[in-house]
């Protein structure tokens, strides 16, 4: 087996850590900016003359994070799937080159 079913193996799990890497990093509210988010939250409310309250605020944040569960869960299903047909590539160039 030469090196190039290898390195095709190796290039397809690269791309797959890097798509991943760029879906967690990509996540809308990162957690860093929640408080960020937060001020703009009660000053919108505030600018509407409504009421802030802990509980609408943290439905808010749960939905942004569900959003961003779906979108890494996609990158990860991807993953696994390009990662498995990379491996059965190598697998099956490798039972050609032995039998």
């Amino acid at each position: 087996m030469n090196n190039s079913e290898y390195n095709k193996a190796e290039n397809a799990v690269n791309n797959v850590e890097n798509s991943l890497q760029n879906a967690t990093d990509q996540a809308k509210w990162k957690i860093n900016e929640l408080a960020d988010r937060a001020k703009d939250y009660i000053n919108e409310k505030r600018g509407n003359d409504q009421e802030a309250n802990q509980e609408d605020w943290l439905d808010r944040v749960k939905a942004n994070v569900s959003d961003a569960w779906e979108d890494i869960k996609d990158k990860a299903d991807e993953a696994w799937e390009k990662t498995k047909d990379a491996a059965e590539d190598v697998k099956a160039e490798w039972n050609k080159k032995t039998n």
